[in-house]
């Protein structure tokens, strides 16, 4: 049956693997979140090898069953889009919290998890802070290259810039020793300068 962390991690993958949306992976096609949930773990295991259960728990949920809450739901604008956000940190704090609650873990353990999913207290919060970090450096390790063929620079310049001003000192250091492409790591230099 496996640990309560181990039975919390497989119902959170069944259900990322529902995902519609699929992306191509060494060839093959694979629910984009499930992906996600996966590479924000490996993350985490590289860079904070000793992370507490709940803090493993809120890292492979940060986009629990994201595709429930389209963008396309909220106005369009800064507003619209932080209003989106804000609801789909509330959804995933909620379908993870039901998820341990089934498992059986107590509710001190449960809170401490949807704290951290929801960012709640980020500055303060150095697990939601970490949560934080390692979304950073998965978006920079995975999803910068594909952002930055559909914007302009000066797009992709402000989005580094913005990025950056969530991490921790720690996490700039690991960003900065990332292998990016050529260009990108250019335009990375640009936008610290």
């Amino acid at each position: 049956m496996g640990t309560l962390l181990e039975q919390t991690i497989v119902k959170i993958d069944e259900i990322n693997s529902q995902d519609p949306n699929l992306v191509l992976v060494d060839g093959k096609e694979v629910a984009k979140e499930l992906i996600y949930g996966q590479r924000m773990s490996s993350c985490l295991d590289e860079y904070w090898p000793d992370a507490s259960e709940h803090l493993q728990i809120a890292v492979r949920a940060q986009h629990i069953k994201r595709w429930h809450l389209a963008r396309s739901e909220y106005p369009m604008g800064k507003a619209g889009y932080l209003a989106w956000r804000k609801a789909l940190g509330l959804y995933h704090a909620q379908l993870t919290e039901e998820i341990m609650a089934e498992v059986g873990y107590d509710s001190q353990d449960i809170e401490k998890t949807g704290n951290i999913v929801r960012k709640s207290k980020l500055r303060t919060n150095a697990e939601a802070q970490t949560l934080e970090d390692v979304a950073c450096l998965v978006f920079l390790s995975f999803y910068f290259a594909p952002f930055a063929e559909k914007h302009t620079e000066e797009k992709i310049i402000s989005i580094v810039q913005k990025t950056w001003r969530k991490m921790s000192p720690q996490a700039h250091n690991i960003a900065l020793s990332l292998t990016l492409p050529p260009h990108l790591g250019k335009l990375v230099e640009k936008a610290l300068a």
